[in-house]
């Protein structure tokens, strides 16, 4: 009959090498000291932001006012500069020059665009895409403003079923990349790390008529092969 210690000794050694957390030929190693486990602290916790105001409400798509009903539904053959102008000329007015609906700088860039084709050359309203972004068969438009060397208003619409032109997406930022695949919408930006890019995947909600984000992640920076003008730190 076994002796009860020497029963216990495989019992004990299982858990010694379950709880070491590293083990090797020579035996177990302990890691070390970890730190002490701290719960987070909130900030601030007294302090909330106000409720949105009209027309800055999430998840709500917007009716770009003073522009003509669209038959059809589809946004191929629209005027893709006029519908920039009569947007952003409303948020502007919407947001009393806050810049939480649009920055301040985007009308006096408009200025710049002509009566030429696109606009011409010093328009800072770039080329409009169109791509089915809804699943319907029928094109949205997707384009932007930069407000400068860097930053940018992207901004995609769609027709609705009453032929009126609505805005589903409007993002402020830095456009490294924007890509479209399918019914997703994806904004690659920098971070404060330059080592990392955020990128987020917007998707076409029919619930909420409009691109919802669905997923927020990092991705590597590839600073072997990108110019040195990319994928830098997002700050100033």
């Amino acid at each position: 009959m076994r002796s009860p210690r020497a029963s216990a000794l495989p019992v004990l050694a299982a858990l010694l090498a379950a709880t070491a957390g590293c083990a090797d030929t020579e035996g177990l190693r302990s890691q070390g000291d970890l730190g002490v486990v701290h719960a987070p602290q909130t900030l601030w916790k007294d302090i909330h932001p106000e409720p949105p105001g009209p027309g800055q409400a999430p998840g709500r798509a917007a009716v770009v006012p003073g522009l003509d009903v669209v038959p059809g539904g589809d946004m191929r053959g629209v005027d893709a500069l006029a519908v920039v102008r009569a947007d952003l000329t409303s948020a502007t007015r919407q947001d009393g020059g806050t810049g939480r609906l649009v920055d301040p700088r985007a009308v006096q860039r408009l200025a710049l665009c002509t009566e030429e084709a696109g606009g011409g050359p010093d328009c800072p309203v770039r080329p409009g895409v169109l791509h089915d972004l809804t699943g319907n068969g029928k094109d949205e438009l997707i384009t932007a403003l930069d407000l400068d060397g860097r930053v940018s208003e992207l901004r995609v619409y769609t027709v609705q079923d009453d032929g009126r032109i609505a805005r589903i997406l409007a993002r402020r930022g830095v456009l490294e990349g924007v890509e479209v695949a399918a019914e997703h919408l994806a904004v690659r930006e920098p971070t404060s790390n330059p080592k990392y890019i955020s990128v987020s995947d917007y998707v076409w909600d029919p619930g909420a008529g409009l691109m919802n984000l669905s997923d927020l992640t990092l991705d590597d920076c590839p600073s072997s092969t990108a110019p040195a003008a990319r994928c830098q730190a997002s700050g100033p």
